[in-house]
């Protein structure tokens, strides 16, 4: 991790473009960095925490799937609210694939959009396949939807698929991709918008014991991201950062109540995405708990 990158003041990259244009202008800033560089350093230069969280969203995906293109992507999986392999009616058929994917992140504007889809024997048990398709491909079809009241700068979509090509990725798509994305995302979310608040912190002068408390975030972070992203032991640091980050929140409140009010209204509009996954972590953290004894 290039550190004197994070400690070096930076101008946030304005966000008054499409989305992609964003990315782009991102990228080109960035250079060539690690998927886990791609989380802090992008977050520290995003001017909203949702533009953070893309940051981190498409590091994540890149360390899922380390051959992904430069472009915008997107992991597309939820049906009906749900995960669950027998809840998914998407299936893959040869190369061809068929269904709806119904909460896909930045979906108008992903270039490639990786979808798990079922492809076991009629009357066996669900198996998933995890393959890619590009956006505005034959049989693909994205539909906007409203923007949330939660980081409404990154939109969502319902994704349409109706016999469209594919290539699939090699392996079991629930053990090699769905399951460990779950743990990748939060820590490379919790990374970016750790640097983001970082960013924003040494800009506004917060207090350096506070300053210096997320820096600690940002380097439990990065040897985090050396873990298997299934193993009982990244279950247990992942827990033991949100756990550290949690413990930060008075002073967080307090320095973006001294601060400029842009900066307060966006974190008071955007915090909680890092508590959408907390019943499934905390799930997590347990089974690692009782692998290890504790």
């Amino acid at each position: 991790m290039p550190w004197q990158r994070v400690f070096e003041a930076s101008t946030h990259l304005p966000s008054s473009q499409s989305l992609d244009d964003w990315y782009g202008a991102l990228l080109n800033r960035l250079g060539d960095v690690t998927p886990f560089e791609l989380a802090v350093l992008g977050g520290k230069l995003s001017p909203t925490p949702g533009l953070a969280f893309l940051a981190g969203y498409q590091g994540a995906l890149r360390l899922l799937w380390p051959s992904a293109p430069l472009s915008l992507g997107a992991l597309c999986v939820t049906e009906n609210r749900s995960v669950r392999p027998a809840d998914m009616q998407t299936r893959l058929t040869g190369l061809s694939l068929s269904g709806r994917k119904d909460f896909v992140t930045a979906g108008n504007a992903a270039d490639w959009l990786l979808v798990a889809a079922r492809e076991e024997p009629e009357g066996q048990s669900p198996r998933l396949a995890l393959t890619v398709v590009r956006n505005g491909d034959p049989g693909v079809r994205v539909e906007n939807l409203k923007p949330l009241p939660l980081m409404p700068d990154v939109p969502h979509a319902r994704l349409h698929l109706e016999g469209a090509h594919c290539e699939r990725l090699a392996g079991d798509g629930w053990d090699a991709y769905v399951k460990p994305f779950r743990s990748i995302e939060d820590l490379h979310v919790l990374a970016a918008l750790g640097a983001w608040l970082y960013g924003v912190g040494r800009d506004c002068a917060w207090p350096q014991a506070l300053q210096l408390r997320l820096l600690g975030l940002l380097t439990g972070a990065a040897e985090v991201s050396r873990q298997c992203a299934t193993a009982p032991a990244m279950h247990l640091l992942l827990a033991a950062l949100f756990a550290e980050f949690k413990a930060l929140k008075p002073e967080l409140d307090a320095a973006f109540a001294a601060g400029p009010a842009q900066w307060a209204g966006l974190w008071q509009r955007d915090q909680g995405v890092l508590e959408i996954a907390g019943g499934p972590r905390a799930k997590r953290l347990e089974k690692a708990r009782a692998a290890f004894g504790l």
